[in-house]
């Protein structure tokens, strides 16, 4: 992300530097607007369909000796729109999470550029990680998905989900869709925007594909662990800005993260790979929403492994350049320091035959013989 410099003057309405510094009021705007729909019967079923999950389905369970309804929510094309709502509120809480809490603390810690930057990126990050690990870690405890792991590909296609699961997708999928116009709206440099845009694509593909093809549960599972690994790598670096010396953090995380790819590669494997290969429910059938065949199960397989390899080939080029750097460093240091002793050995050396010198002079010699 790019530093924003706040000036004092008014730049002209719809500018590019206008619409910068005041993105987060029209969002709000245009977020509002959806809501005041909600007041009025002829815009309210228009306004309902950004605003509330859809897609319910009410069944009736007899659990007790009352007969009690339980929803559910399936997956459709009225999606989009409440996507598109929830990455407005995602713009929205970026810009006060950025305002009031990473812009306070960069101008008490007087970042250089770069520190800045990357400060800003792990604020915004370390805070959407932590809240997306928490709410998943509750679904998937709600659900007893760790407990019985069968139940990843049992059923398939899970095509029915609970309230909280759906909602997490719809938040999930609008927050990776913001961070695209926040590319503009924070001037991030230009180097900077293939890695962004690549990293973002990679959410969006792995999230809409585990929503659109029923593994839904699946891709939470993976979700909640891969965001504690990320969370704990963007929390280190926070530590990391406020004092250089503690990095025990980082090597915490690459011990998490190589075993994060092992658990992420044995998960997709026996789910996809032995669960459903096995299951009794094979075809294609796209109203039933069962993608179960051959040639769906090798492309999932082949786009996590591939992601995984990405992901391993990143972390050892970063993990060489770190090393890299702090050889540098050490052998910087040792050059000082030997450097400094030398100094100081020639300096007594100096005195000593200016010392030795004046001992064996003749006018020495003279005092002495006199």
């Amino acid at each position: 992300m790019g530093i924003r410099k706040k000036t004092n003057k008014n730049p002209p309405v719809l500018s590019h530097e206008f619409v910068i510094q005041n993105h987060a009021d029209i969002v709000s705007c245009v977020a509002m607007v959806f809501l005041l729909g909600l007041m009025f019967e002829v815009t309210s079923k228009f306004a309902v369909l950004f605003i509330t999950v859809q897609y319910n389905v009410t069944i009736s369970t007899n659990e007790g000796p009352e007969e009690t309804a339980v929803n559910h929510f399936h997956h459709g094309i009225k999606d989009l729109a409440t996507i598109f709502f929830y990455m407005l509120v995602a713009i929205i809480m970026h810009a006060i999470i950025q305002e009031y809490v990473l812009d306070k603390i960069n101008r008490k810690k007087h970042f250089s550029k770069t520190k800045h930057s990357k400060f800003n990126e792990s604020g915004q990050l370390s805070a959407f990680y932590l809240f997306s690990f928490g709410w998943g870690a509750s679904i998937l405890l709600s659900e007893n998905f760790l407990s019985n792991p069968v139940s990843l590909w049992e059923g398939y296609p899970h095509t029915l989900m609970p309230f909280q699961m759906k909602f997490y997708y719809i938040c999930q999928l609008g927050y990776w869709l913001h961070a695209l116009p926040e590319l503009y709206f924070q001037k991030t440099k230009k180097e900077d925007i293939p890695r962004q845009l690549v990293y973002i694509f990679l959410y969006l593909v792995h999230i809409a594909g585990a929503y659109i093809l029923n593994l839904n549960r699946l891709g939470l599972v993976l979700l909640v662990l891969h965001y504690f690994i990320e969370l704990l790598f963007h929390v280190s670096r926070l530590v990391y800005f406020s004092n250089e010396n503690r990095q025990m953090g980082f090597t915490i995380w690459a011990v998490l993260f190589v075993l994060g790819r092992l658990l992420t590669l044995s998960l997709s494997v026996l789910t996809v790979g032995f669960g459903l290969a096995t299951a009794e429910n094979q075809g294609f059938d796209l109203a039933a929403g069962n993608f179960n065949i051959l040639f769906v199960r090798i492309t999932v397989l082949a786009a996590i492994c591939l992601t995984q390899a990405f992901m391993m080939w990143k972390f050892i080029n970063f993990q060489l350049r770190r090393w890299r750097e702090h050889a540098q460093a050490q052998t910087l240091k040792k050059k000082q320091v030997s450097s400094k002793s030398k100094s100081k050995k020639d300096k007594a050396n100096g005195v000593n035959g200016v010392n030795s010198h004046g001992a064996d002079s003749p006018r020495a010699r003279k005092e002495k013989s006199s």
